[in-house]
C-alpha cells in the first residue's frame, strides 16, 4: 500500500486546492469555501454551484468553468463543507439571477447546504439546493429519495449547468435538475479501498478473489460481497442491476458514465466498455455521448460503477451542449451552436444568450461582492458594540460572573483537544466501519477552530457566554460535516442558555437547549444510533439532580455522568443505524459503537472533570 502524498495529511484539502488553482488559473480563481470560474459570471444568468468533500477529483472543482458549474464548495477529505463555506462560493459567483447547488444525498451536506440556502434566500439571493439520489444499492426504488448521490452526480450536474448557460430562469434550471435525477441510476463495485491521507491502512479491505458490491464514494464498504467477475460478466451484472430500474415511460436514449473510481486503469475500464455497449444495444438502447473514465472518483479506491441517464430531448441538448472545464471538455456537435476560438459562444449562441460566456458583471460590483463575502465572514464571532466591548451571545455585555467564569470554558476546551488527540485513531476506526473514517480528524478540526476563537474571544473581553458562542460558530464553520454542523449547533444553544451566575438548574437548561438544538437540526431520535443515544440520557441525569437539588459533591455528580455516557456510548453497539452515512450498511455497523457517541462520551467526561475541579463563584458546583 502506499500511502497518498501529503506534507500535512489535516491540510490534505486546502493544500490541493491550492495547487489546483495555480495549476489552472484561466479557469478558475479561489473565494472563500472553494472555487468560482476566473471570470464572473455574466449579468442575468443563474449560477450552478456544486460541492461535497474532497478525495473525488475532478468531481467537484475540476467542473468548473463555460458550459458546467460556475463554482465548486469544496470540503475536507470526505466531509461536507460548512455553511460559511457554501455561502463564500454562492456569493462569490451568483448574479441577480440567483443559484442552484447541487450535491450528493448525504447527512452533512444536507444539513450545511439547506442552512446556507436559507440565509442566502433571506439575504436577497434567490437560492434553490437540490440532491442528487441516483445510487440504486443504498435504498429500495420505493425510498429513492434515501439513496446516495454518486457518479450520477456528474450527469445531473452537467444538464442542470448546460440548461443555466442556455440563460434558463432559476425554476426552469431545478426543473430540468430534478428530472434529469429522477432520470439516473447508478451501481458501483470496489475491487479494493481507499486510504485517507496519513493513514497507514485503507479504510476497508475487500477478501481475496472478490469485490464489493454497492460502493459509495466516500470510502464506505459495499453493502455485499461477490465473486470477482470477469469484464464479461461484470459488464452483465450493472447492466442487469440498471435495466432492473428502468424508469416508466423511458425513451430508449440513454447518457452512459462508465466512471473509475480512482486505481482503476483506463485500459481495463474500456475493455469493460467493450462488454457494456453491446448489452445496452441488445437492450434496445441508444447510446448517446458516452462517457469512460475517471469523473467521479474515491481517492484511490479500485473500483468503478456504471450510470445510466435516461434522456428526453431537453436532457439529450443539454447533456451534448459544449463545456470547457480543467478536468472534463466537450467540442460542440454544430459549429454554429459551440464554442469560438477564444471561448465564447458561437454567434448562433449568443444572439439566443444576449451575452458571451466571457462577459461578466464590472469589477466595482465583484468587488462589492468580495467585501459582502468578507463582511458575513468577519461577523461569525461574538457581536461587539460601537465602542468595541464584547457582547455576550444574549446581546449583552458580559456580566463579572460571566468573565470571571470564561477561563473554565477555555479549560474545557484545552482539555476536550487533548483528549481528541489521544482518541482520534480509535474514532477513526470506529468510522470506518461503516462510515468514511473521519469522524476524528473532523472532531479535532472542530475543536481546535473553537479553542482559537475562543481564545480571540476572550482577549476581546468576551465571558463565558461569548467565548462559547465563538467557539460553537467556529466549530461549524472549519469542521464541515455532520458533526461540525451539530456542535457547532449545541454549542452555540448552551451559550444562549447559559446566563451567570450558573447554578444546576440553569445548566441543565443550558444542556437541554443544547441537546434540543442537536435533535431539531440532525432530525435524530433516541436509538437512531447516533451522539444522541448517549447526549439524551445525559441531560436527564442532570435534569433530575437539578429537579432534585441534592447534588453537594460536583466530582459525584460529573463522575456519575461520565460513567451514564461511556455506558450509553458502548451501548449503541447493539443498535442499527437508521439516519446518516452508516444506515445503507447497518447490518455492517451492528457490533461497533457510533463514533459521534463515543466523542461525545469522551467530551462529557473530560468537561465533567473541568467542571467539577472548577471554582468560579456561582458555579454548578455551589448547589
Amino acid at each position: 500500500m502506499v500511502r497518498p502524498l501529503a506534507d500535512d495529511p489535516a491540510r490534505f484539502a486546502e493544500d490541493m486546492l491550492a495547487g489546483f488553482v495555480a495549476a489552472y488559473p484561466e479557469h478558475v480563481r479561489q473565494v472563500d469555501g472553494g472555487v468560482v470560474r476566473a471570470r464572473p459570471t455574466r449579468p442575468g444568468k443563474v449560477a450552478v454551484v456544486v460541492g461535497g468533500g474532497s478525495g473525488h477529483y475532478p468531481a467537484f472543482c475540476g467542473v468548473v468553468g463555460p458550459g458546467f458549474a460556475d463554482g465548486a464548495v469544496v470540503g475536507n477529505v470526505f466531509t461536507s463543507p460548512s455553511k460559511s463555506d457554501v455561502l463564500g462560493v454562492v456569493r462569490g459567483c451568483a448574479s441577480e439571477a440567483g443559484a442552484v447547488v447541487l450535491t450528493g444525498n448525504y447527512a452533512g451536506d444536507v444539513m450545511n447546504f439547506s442552512l446556507a440556502e436559507a440565509e442566502l434566500c433571506a439575504q436577497g439571493i434567490p437560492t434553490r439546493y437540490l440532491v442528487v439520489t441516483d445510487d440504486v444499492a443504498s435504498a429500495p426504488p420505493e425510498e429513492a429519495e434515501r439513496r446516495r448521490g454518486i457518479a450520477g452526480d456528474f450527469p445531473v450536474f452537467k444538464i442542470a449547468a448546460a440548461r443555466a448557460e442556455e440563460g434558463a430562469s432559476l425554476e426552469e434550471v431545478v426543473e430540468i435538475a430534478e428530472r434529469a435525477n429522477a432520470a439516473t441510476r447508478t451501481l458501483g463495485v470496489a475491487f479494493d479501498g481507499c486510504t485517507m491521507p496519513g493513514a497507514s491502512e485503507p479504510l476497508f479491505t475487500v477478501a481475496p478473489g472478490t469485490m464489493g458490491l454497492g460502493v459509495g464514494i466516500h470510502g464506505e464498504p459495499g453493502i455485499g460481497e461477490a465473486p470477482m467477475p470477469t469484464a464479461s460478466e461484470l459488464a452483465a451484472l450493472l447492466v442487469e442491476r440498471l435495466l432492473a430500474e428502468t424508469p416508466q415511460g423511458a425513451s430508449e436514449r440513454v447518457a452512459v458514465v462508465l466512471n473509475g473510481l480512482g486505481r482503476t486503469k483506463y485500459e481495463e475500464l474500456f475493455v469493460l466498455w467493450g462488454r457494456v455497449l453491446p448489452l445496452l444495444r441488445e437492450a434496445g438502447l441508444t447510446v448517446v455521448g458516452p462517457q469512460v473514465g475517471e469523473l467521479v472518483t474515491s481517492l484511490d479506491m479500485a473500483g468503478c460503477s456504471l450510470t445510466l441517464t435516461w434522456l428526453d430531448e431537453d436532457l439529450e441538448r443539454t447533456w451534448l451542449a459544449p463545456c470547457d472545464t480543467p478536468a472534463f471538455r466537450l467540442a460542440p456537435q454544430r459549429a454554429e451552436q459551440g464554442l469560438t476560438d477564444d471561448g465564447a459562444p458561437g454567434e448562433a449562441t449568443r444572439a439566443a444568450d444576449g451575452a458571451s460566456w466571457g462577459d461578466g458583471v464590472s469589477g466595482a460590483a465583484s468587488a462589492g461582492g468580495s467585501a459582502r463575502t468578507r463582511a458575513a465572514s468577519e461577523g461569525m464571532g461574538s457581536p461587539t458594540t460601537s465602542s468595541g466591548e464584547v457582547l455576550a451571545s444574549s446581546g449583552r455585555p458580559p456580566s463579572r460572573e460571566d468573565r470571571e467564569a470564561a477561563p473554565v470554558v477555555l479549560a474545557a476546551l484545552r482539555a476536550l483537544e487533548a483528549a481528541l488527540v489521544d482518541a482520534e485513531p480509535e474514532l477513526a476506526a470506529l468510522d470506518a466501519v461503516a462510515g468514511d473514517g473521519d469522524h476524528g480528524r473532523g472532531m479535532l478540526r472542530g475543536v481546535r477552530a473553537a479553542l482559537d476563537a475562543g481564545r480571540a474571544a476572550e482577549a476581546s473581553g468576551a465571558g463565558a457566554c461569548g467565548i462559547l458562542d465563538a467557539a460553537g460558530a467556529a466549530w461549524a464553520d472549519r469542521a464541515g460535516g455532520t458533526s461540525g454542523v451539530l456542535w457547532g449547533a449545541m454549542l452555540r444553544a448552551i451559550a444562549a442558555e447559559a446566563t451567570p451566575p450558573v447554578d444546576l438548574a440553569c445548566l441543565a437548561r443550558a444542556v437541554r437547549a443544547g441537546v434540543d438544538a442537536v435533535a431539531s437540526l440532525g432530525g435524530a431520535r433516541l436509538g437512531d444510533k447516533t451522539m444522541l443515544d448517549v447526549a439524551l440520557p445525559v441531560v436527564e441525569e442532570v435534569e433530575r439532580s437539578a429537579a432534585a437539588a441534592a447534588v453537594h459533591d460536583p466530582a459525584e455528580l460529573c463522575s456519575r455522568v461520565s460513567v451514564l455516557a461511556r455506558s450509553a456510548a458502548e451501548a449503541t453497539a447493539a443498535l442499527t443505524p437508521r439516519i446518516g452515512r452508516a444506515r445503507p450498511l447497518a447490518a455492517r455497523s451492528v457490533g461497533t459503537p457510533d463514533p459521534g457517541a463515543v466523542s461525545f462520551a469522551r467530551a462529557v467526561e473530560v468537561v465533567g472533570g473541568v467542571l467539577a475541579g472548577s471554582r468560579p463563584a456561582g458555579s454548578a458546583h455551589e448547589a
